[in-house]
């Protein structure tokens, strides 16, 4: 007997909504459409011209390079090449300003060094409305990125083992694959995908709806980003069809809830899958597969594409992103909960996640060059390795020191120049109370790090990269610019004795030791408490960090080392952050 139902299993439920879901759903769609997140009709229309002239160019691009490697007139007019969209833009929930992604399908006699990146990029650089063109070609999935009439549009390429493409030509059949390259097939996996999980979900607009719901938070909960070792646009898409699939006949209100509660208590890392995953030996593709392959059984959060070859879709995320991620799905339950109860409206769902205020201690990654076209090669460069220097960190330090990645940067004051920051926090549970300070020592991540940077052959003089600490209360002022820094509690600070004691030496000695204490901690915003006390107590306080030196030769601040006092500071007191 054929199943009647999508995904792997059963649904969890088959209800249908209540009077109240129908009005909960309408409510969240209003706060959809108020905040912006629909497309206007102006907006469609530019979309459609930018890929109908993009699909112009590389139609007239195969047909020059057919013509330049000597095949005859007949041939060079049949040459072809076709685009497909893909991502946010297929799925039906990009925004005003989101980008278009896009795979240029290619014959085998174009190739993606030479033709696509060299060729097609300088037809692209001579065409008046398209600005900002900055190939990526040593990004895991080659792109090339530019705008083209204030649009941005990403533009990957898959080279097939054909003569000719044809017009019609359908990229779903597996077929398309054979003889195809990784970095192809990776290129063609993102359409692959996208056209397959709108055949996976139950009710498309549902969907369409639930997922540009989860987009918005996760961006306003600074979780949003592959690059930064978070979730990615098709990761999203994911985990959103297949609550679709648990719950086939809720509406979008209902999904909302079922996905926080649903993913909150997922048991990582047991893969999320829409579907049976398919290997074809006979392609000779790598398919995802935790049983046969090592580095697939130490992937944190398996998200898995549905379309041949599998892939695991969050394969960047590290367990500090990890629990940072944990941290925000419970806490979109419990809203969740709330609003079911009427005691909380959606709003509060999309609350700003307070960045620059949950962290006392950062890394400030500075990123520039010396003219705007090495500054977006650099820039994009060191972006993509940022995920690198968190996973560095976290084996460092054994994973005790959690780093969270902005997903984003900041433009300098001065042109040609970007910062990264990275929030710093000690691991809950990793105190060692004992004798001495124990000091997590970040130079040899770091340095390894901009080691792994300055290899790339795209390095030239003048692309420099600094890693430095930054204390809260140092963070440059670009990153406010409304000019207001963020406010965050005051945590208190006490200082006790931790036995109980009514000689006045021990008084002095105990007041010569807070004022220490007090001076190594000068620039912490808490109050301290100079009231007596008994039995055992700490120091709250974040975890102390090294200040940034200076570098007399360049004349600027960077990081010879970071060291992270995280436990004793005397034998009788430690700091809590």
């Amino acid at each position: 007997m054929a199943k009647e139902y999508l995904g792997l299993t059963e649904p969890n439920s088959l209800s249908g909504p209540t009077d109240a879901d129908v009005i909960r759903t309408r409510e969240l769609e209003k706060f959809l459409a108020d905040a912006g997140l629909y497309p206007t009709y102006d907006d469609a229309v530019l979309r459609e011209e930018v890929l109908g002239r993009l699909d112009q160019v590389v139609k007239t691009w195969i047909k020059r390079v057919t013509h330049a490697k000597g095949y005859n007139r007949q041939f060079v007019q049949e040459a072809n090449a076709k685009i497909f969209t893909f991502g946010s833009y297929r799925l039906g929930v990009h925004g005003p300003g989101a980008d278009i992604d896009v795979l240029c399908v290619g014959p085998r006699h174009a190739t993606r060094d030479v033709d696509f990146f060299i060729q097609l990029h300088n037809i692209l650089s001579e065409i008046p409305e398209v600005a900002d063109l900055h190939p990526v070609p040593d990004a895991h999935v080659p792109v090339m990125k530019f705008k083209s009439m204030g649009v941005s549009v990403d533009l990957l390429y898959a080279k097939l083992a054909l003569l000719v493409v044809p017009e019609d030509l359908d990229i779903s059949q597996n077929s398309i694959l054979e003889n195809v390259d990784e970095q192809s097939a990776r290129s063609l996996n993102g359409s692959r995908v996208t056209d397959r999980i709108l055949h996976l979900v139950p009710n498309i607009e549902n969907f369409r709806t639930t997922l540009r719901c989860v987009r918005y938070w996760a961006k306003r909960r600074c979780v949003y980003s592959n690059v930064y070792g978070f979730l990615g646009g098709i990761s999203w898409a994911l985990l959103v069809a297949r609550i679709c699939q648990l719950y086939p006949n809720a509406l979008p209100s209902m999904l909302v809830s079922c996905f926080f509660e649903t993913i909150a208590s997922w048991s990582w890392p047991n893969p999320v899958k829409l579907c049976e995953l398919k290997d074809l030996p006979s392609l000779g593709h790598t398919v995802w597969d935790p049983k046969r392959y090592c580095r697939d059984r130490l992937q944190l959060m398996p998200i898995i594409t549905p379309a041949y070859p599998a892939m695991n879709s969050s394969f960047n995320v590290s367990t500090s992103t990890l629990k940072f991620m944990t941290e925000e799905f419970r806490r979109g339950h419990e809203i969740c909960k709330a609003i079911e109860e009427d005691r909380a409206e959606w709003m509060a769902l999309f609350k700003q996640y307070p960045y620059f205020a949950s962290y006392k201690n950062y890394l400030q990654i500075d990123v520039a060059a010396q003219n705007e076209y090495d500054f977006r090669r650099w820039h994009g460069w060191v972006e993509s390795r940022l995920r690198i220097l968190t996973l560095k960190i976290g084996k460092c330090t054994h994973d005790t020191l959690q780093v969270h990645p902005y997903p984003g940067y900041f433009c300098d004051y001065r042109p040609n120049c970007c910062s990264f920051f990275m929030g710093l926090q000690r691991k809950q549970g990793s105190e060692q109370h004992g004798e001495g300070g124990q000091l997590f020592d970040m130079l040899a991540p770091v340095e390894e790090f901009k080691q792994m940077v300055h290899m790339n052959t795209m390095w030239k003089a003048g692309m420099e990269i600094r890693i430095s600490h930054v204390k809260r209360k140092d963070i440059p002022g670009f990153v406010f610019p409304d000019g207001e820094r963020p406010r965050s509690p005051a945590k208190p600070v006490r200082l006790v004795r931790c036995k109980a004691s009514n000689s006045a030496t021990d008084d002095m000695g105990k007041h010569k030791l807070k004022d220490e204490v007090i001076k190594l901690l000068g620039g912490l915003e808490a109050a301290v408490d100079r009231g007596e006390g008994e039995g055992d107590h700490a120091i709250n306080s974040h975890a102390l960090v090294e200040p940034r030196g200076y570098d007399s030769a360049r004349g600027n601040r960077f990081l010879p080392f970071s060291h992270v006092c995280v436990d004793c500071l005397a034998r009788s007191f430690v700091l809590d952050g």
